[in-house]
């Protein structure tokens, strides 16, 4: 794409991120066999690093480049999900992040545990006296009150182990599939097996990453990301609002003209199919989705955990809901930018979905006569890409990985020591690295929408539920918490195979075959309420002495944490 003096300095732009970040998680990676320094950086990130770490593992580059081409070719519709991806994380601030540090230690798996202990058979072996119970909260004292695992606590650390990677690895298929496009289009290669090997390369990238640098190299990582997606962001932005003399009203007609859609553009519905309740209903379904599943992704909510305490938690998320409220100020202006410099037939020319509307938008934005300056910006602009692929796929397997080495290999009868579990950790980034990049080579040339789509609607339908009621409702059970994390991850399932993302359009990614019966792009509208109901269902019809027995071990375990908190502090 461009001249080989652009091609170049972007080869050169690539080579430099790469290595300057694999530098970074090499000299901030645990240099010892420390838990806690690989699942949380020792809990050592201020709260301005926290909140940009935490918005860097928000921010995909599913949500930087879809999003800005969403806009350019929607208008209206993409301004509404851009928003809507900034008040997912406000939800997540107001509703779940402190509840949600304090239940857990390292993971998702924990949280649950703690909520539904089990019983074990052991002697007591802490400071307590132990009721055999399995906290996932091993390093509070008074906790580790008998044996380490039970049959309740790795039952739903099992499960959670399971959504995690459900809900993660599609995302991951996505991204690489998607940066190893980019890569090979901003290089100038159309040939497939070019395409693979990016793809190869991004991911071992990736996977090193998550495997040395842990939770404070990746966190790193994503704060240099997050500086540079700002910085380029703003550059961006100032450069299309300059091109229009500073008037948005100018901007938005000029877009308008470019969309090929005329008044349609700027209102609501374009992005759907036309008129009627479906479309509404449709509309309503997606950003729901988005709003419920955005914020409860594992590795947005493992950030809860790497925070000091609770009031640190309280200031990270500040930070990272206004750098993403920013970010998506900057993207609207951008995608607006695209439609109006760029045009609605150049940007379809690019990809069918819009995914290189940033790209396009960078070389536009200073016309012909400044080669010089559009070669300086498109590069940053490619710069910034490149980070936020491997950053935000660093995070994925890092979360997936703690989840697989703590939830289901460390919580067995015969606990593993530090040693092991760190390695097994490593080992667990790699296999997660390896799957995600085999599905990426296979999946690359079809529509992979319907696997965003996935991630976000597991997120809103069986994570959301899990853990709204895992904090908030005391009557809450094992069976329960199953019933909804099972239940509704086989209702988003079932719902999205009949949804057009798969079939009988021809952007679907089955375009030949049509077995499309579900009216709309998300499944949210349906396995949403379905994720809650089938959680409440689970619990009242179990015993009520089951619900009381489980009620008397997690206010069991409370009591010895509390307990052993204040003999810490005295």
């Amino acid at each position: 794409m461009g001249s080989p003096g652009t091609q170049t300095a972007c080869l050169v732009a690539f080579t430099a991120v790469a290595t300057v970040t694999l530098l970074l998680c090499v000299l901030t990676g645990p240099d010892r066999d420390d838990l806690d320094a690989f699942y949380t950086g020792s809990r050592s990130l201020t709260p301005l690093r926290g909140g940009l770490a935490l918005a860097g593992d928000y921010i995909s580059a599913a949500t930087l480049l879809s999003t800005i081409g969403i806009i350019a070719l929607t208008g209206y519709d993409g301004v509404v999900l851009a928003l809507s991806t900034a008040l997912s994380l406000v939800l997540l601030m107001f509703l779940i992040a402190e509840p949600l540090h304090n239940a857990g230690r390292f993971t998702m798996g924990d949280a649950f545990a703690r909520r539904f202990p089990g019983t074990g058979t052991g002697t007591g072996t802490g400071t307590g006296t132990g009721t055999g119970t399995d906290t996932g909260a091993a390093s509070d004292p008074g906790a580790g009150t008998g044996t380490r695992t039970a049959a309740g606590g790795r039952g739903v650390r099992v499960a959670a182990c399971a959504a995690t990677l459900a809900a993660l690895l599609p995302l991951m298929v996505v991204q690489l599939a998607v940066a190893g496009q980019v890569l090979a289009f901003i290089l100038g290669f159309d040939r497939p097996g070019v395409q693979t090997g990016c793809i190869m390369l991004l991911g071992a990238l990736m996977i090193s990453y998550a495997a040395i640098g842990g939770m404070k190299g990746t966190a790193l990582v994503q704060v240099l990301k997050m500086v540079l997606l700002l910085g380029t962001g703003t550059l961006l932005a100032g450069l299309v609002l300059h091109r229009f003399g500073w008037s948005p009203g100018t901007l938005l007609t000029a877009a308008e003209r470019g969309s090929g859609a005329g008044p349609r553009f700027l209102e609501s519905g374009l992005q759907f199919a036309a008129g009627g309740a479906t479309s509404r209903l449709d509309m309503i379904s997606s950003q729901l989705t988005v709003v419920l599943g955005g914020g409860c992704l594992p590795h947005v909510t493992m950030r809860m955990y790497a925070a000091r305490n609770a009031s640190a938690v309280r200031r990270s998320m500040s930070w990272a809901v206004s750098s993403v409220a920013v970010f998506a100020l900057l993207i609207s202006v951008i995608g607006f930018g695209a439609a109006a410099l760029v045009g609605h037939e150049r940007l379809v020319a690019g990809d069918a979905q819009g995914d290189t509307a940033l790209l396009l938008t960078a070389q536009a934005v200073f016309g012909p006569e400044a080669a010089l300056l559009e070669t300086a910006l498109f590069t940053t602009v490619t710069a910034a890409v490149f980070l936020t692929v491997l950053a935000s796929v660093a995070g994925m397997i890092l979360a997936c990985a703690n989840s697989l080495a703590h939830d289901v290999f460390a919580h067995r009868r015969r606990p593993l020591t530090e040693r092991r579990e760190l390695a097994l950790a490593r080992v667990s980034a790699v296999a997660v690295g390896l799957t995600a990049i085999a599905v990426a080579v296979l999946v690359q040339h079809r529509n992979l929408q319907p696997l965003v789509s996935l991630s976000f609607c597991l997120g809103a339908s069986a994570l959301a539920p899990a853990l709204v009621y895992s904090l908030f409702w005391r009557r809450y059970t094992r069976t329960g918490l199953i019933w909804t994390l099972a239940g509704g991850s086989l209702g988003v399932l079932v719902l999205l195979t009949g949804t057009s993302l798969v079939s009988g359009a021809p952007g679907a990614a089955f375009p030949d075959h049509d077995f499309h019966w579900f009216p709309f792009t998300t499944t949210g509208i349906a396995s949403i309420p379905l994720g809650f109901l089938l959680g409440w269902l689970g619990t009242v019809l179990g015993s009520r002495h089951t619900q009381a027995q489980q009620r008397r071990e997690y206010e069991s375990v409370e009591s010895l944490i509390l307990a052993g908190a204040r003999r810490t502090r005295r």
